[in-house]
């Protein structure tokens, strides 16, 4: 081993206390999990296709890539803001969010307002109900559906809540500038709308079928 790779072993080590993964009780794990994203950020998303010889597109890989990542890290700084809230922690937030907004949903309308399969959406509606955030009545109109309300409980929470979720969406924004932000809103509203007309029309349609309406 030369004395060449100790130096550049340094200088990674720097570029890292630099960074803002960096933090005081940084240890080696945080150090080696900070180099594997620096290598995945590199890569493009094209290049193992490419060197299977497929055919893909760089641009649409790279927002692939990007939405996964932000997913990811999102999903993350939820669980931080909410740590107080840990009945909110996970998805459990955005339905008890959209019940505050549109009060006496269904079961079926507050899953598809969060764009989710009907059993996921069932569990955390179930979720929701066991801790006493939500409450359900029989629909006045049809008696095999059920309406959902929060509770004076999930009132509180939600109330409790607002000013952590406040915090996580600040973090969430970065460090864009305000013409930036609005742009990148409009960008994705642009995106969603089109993902739930995809969703609620053609959500047992392959893949194929998808593509070929989204191309058309």
């Amino acid at each position: 081993m030369n004395t060449d790779f100790f130096i550049d072993l340094l200088h990674q080590v720097k570029e890292f206390e630099n960074s803002e993964a960096y933090k005081p009780h940084s240890n080696v794990e945080d150090f080696r999990l900070w180099l594997n994203d620096k290598k995945y950020r590199k890569e493009s998303p094209t290049k193992l296709f490419k060197n299977e010889q497929h055919q893909v597109s760089f641009t649409e890989n790279e927002i692939c890539k990007q939405v996964l990542l932000l997913g990811r890290y999102s999903k993350q700084l939820i669980r931080k803001g909410l740590n107080d809230f840990p009945e909110l922690a996970n998805e459990e937030f955005t339905y008890l969010y959209r019940l505050k907004d549109e009060p006496n949903l269904t079961k079926i309308q507050l899953i598809e307002r969060n764009g989710h399969e009907k059993q996921t959406g069932t569990q955390i509606i179930k979720r929701l109900l066991e801790y006493g955030l939500i409450e359900e009545k029989n629909d006045s109109e049809d008696k095999r559906s059920k309406r959902l309300n929060l509770t004076e409980k999930g009132e509180d929470y939600f109330h409790r809540s607002v000013e952590k979720v406040n915090m996580t969406s600040r973090i969430l924004a970065g460090k864009l500038e305000n013409n930036e932000k609005a742009e990148l809103l409009e960008l994705l509203r642009k995106l969603n709308d089109f993902h739930s007309h995809v969703y609620s029309e053609y959500k047992r349609f392959n893949i194929d079928e998808i593509l070929e309406i989204s191309a058309s």
